[in-house]
């Protein structure tokens, strides 16, 4: 299992403050993120500067928690969270794709963060009724984990299904074909439970298509001693579509 890597930026506004963004980072590891916060790591006397380098470089996520005076610090360049947004903005932007950073917002009445982040969206924190949510949000775009995930393509609406559905059974049979011909190689037949296994196909599948090759004149069933193989029409068939070599 890969854990993700978070670096949580934020500054030290208040004790309050420092205790709301311990709890946050408890939290993601106990949900499978390792979450790498200043309070978890850094004892006194330790290498700030080093601290910071090392874990905004190898992170998958910076989590940057912006407060009004977080913001206030990283326009100025003030502190430590100057000299991370210094870092980022610097020599590791280059090495930074467009989804790593996630502002997320703690703040009473406004939704601002910092100038440099501007074009990027973030996730609400600053009401505590909606954590839940913000929370959910937060955990599931560390782990690539969308709430809402893309359906597939459909199908045309104005090509009709008749001729879709043609196609994708040529494709079939096609398959079949070249099952039959790949097993028979140099022989005269090849049994049917063998294209089957080697198919992973059902037996009601396998008399569909055999059918179907049979009307075209691509292969014959010898269904007494459950023999297959291609006709030489099949063969050419094959031959001229490229399904062989």
């Amino acid at each position: 299992m890969i854990i993700p890597k978070a670096f949580i930026s934020y500054s030290h506004d208040t004790l309050e403050h420092k205790k709301w963004a311990l709890e946050l980072a408890t939290r993601l590891r106990n949900n499978g993120i390792d979450a790498i916060l200043d309070q978890f790591e850094l004892q006194p006397g330790a290498d700030l500067p080093h601290f910071m380098e090392t874990h905004l470089a190898s992170s998958d996520k910076i989590i940057m928690i912006c407060t009004n005076k977080y913001v206030e610090k990283a326009n100025k360049g003030q502190g430590g969270v100057g000299y991370e947004k210094m870092i980022i903005t610097s020599s590791l932007m280059k090495n930074i794709d467009e989804i790593k950073i996630i502002p997320i917002i703690r703040q009473n009445g406004t939704t601002e963060v910092p100038t440099f982040l501007k074009s990027k969206l973030y996730i609400n924190f600053s009401k505590a009724d909606d954590f839940e949510f913000s929370y959910d949000e937060l955990v599931r775009t560390i782990h690539n984990s969308p709430l809402f995930v893309k359906p597939p393509i459909g199908n045309n609406p104005f090509i009709p299904i008749v001729k879709e559905k043609m196609e994708e059974d040529n494709k079939l049979l096609d398959t079949v074909l070249i099952a039959i011909l790949n097993g028979q190689g140099i022989d005269s037949f090849e049994y049917s439970s063998s294209i089957i296994q080697t198919l992973n196909i059902s037996p009601s599948f396998f008399k569909i298509a055999m059918g179907k090759l049979i009307d075209k004149g691509l292969a014959i069933w010898v269904i007494a001693f459950s023999r297959v193989a291609s006709t030489e029409k099949g063969l050419i068939y094959a031959y001229d579509n490229n399904l062989i070599k």
